[in-house]
């Protein structure tokens, strides 16, 4: 491994140390927002901070086994072990540079789910009920609260359109990549003779952002540029602002 590698993993161990002792004071406990913060850091930190542990103790393992080679009756023991050992070097330290690739800063955020009817007429509108359901489904599997903000039915108790908050653990990480079109192929039951539709329907899936403090803008700050249309017209013409341009 690098050593330039190392030393990173080293700061995170050491801030993953840190961050503990911080959450055992009672000034982390005072501040719920503070607290959450330093909990959510703690969460991504362990999983590389328990890579980097295996690793540890693997590489100590073998070192102690390369050891074993001065010794001549144990020398073929130490050289059978030295192969698996060394495999397993390389595949702990490829899971830890894939570790250290950083989150996307959105992934432990709750989300709004949208998923709207597209080509294919009320066969859409149940195609995106089954995947409405579905996501309900998988939601309560994983345990996260759901709630339906709006919906909108078509004729055959289909969705138009449905809206849905999902709250819980990493709830963006594991459905951020649901959003696109989504396409299916089937005899429908609003088919009387058996022939195969397709339709679509498209899925959003949009990060709950955090409650900002309100923002103060000071309006010594704020540039204001007016503009009039110019020209022959009506009565307006060089008269009335058509335009206006704010820039801080």
């Amino acid at each position: 491994m690098k050593e330039s590698i190392r030393n990173r993993l080293e700061q995170f161990l050491a801030r993953h140390t840190e961050i503990a002792a911080l959450l055992a004071t009672p000034e982390a406990a005072a501040s719920m927002e503070q607290w959450r913060k330093l909990n959510q850091e703690y969460s991504q930190l362990q999983p590389l901070v328990e890579r980097y542990s295996a690793y540890q103790a693997v590489e100590q393992q073998y070192a102690d086994t390369e050891a074993m080679l001065a010794d001549p009756e144990m020398r073929a023991l130490a050289e059978e072990e030295l192969h698996p050992l060394k495999a397993q070097l390389a595949d702990l330290e490829a899971a830890l540079y894939l570790a250290l690739i950083p989150p996307d800063p959105d992934d432990e955020h709750n989300i709004f789910l949208e998923v709207r009817a597209g080509t294919g007429g009320e066969e859409a509108a149940l195609f995106a009920a089954d995947l409405c359901r579905m996501y309900l489904r998988y939601a309560e599997r994983q345990r996260w609260q759901t709630e339906i903000l709006s919906e909108s039915w078509s004729g055959l108790n289909g969705y138009k359109e449905v809206v849905v908050r999902i709250s819980g653990k990493a709830v963006y990480a594991r459905l951020k990549f649901e959003s696109g079109a989504h396409r299916v192929q089937r005899v429908p039951e609003t088919e009387a003779q058996g022939r195969i539709h397709t339709s679509a329907c498209t899925v959003a899936v949009l990060p709950e952002v955090e409650e900002t403090s309100a923002i103060t803008i000071n309006t010594a700050d704020l540039k204001v540029d007016t503009y009039r249309a110019s020209g022959a017209g009506g009565q307006h013409i060089n008269k009335t602002d058509s335009a206006i341009r704010i820039t801080h």
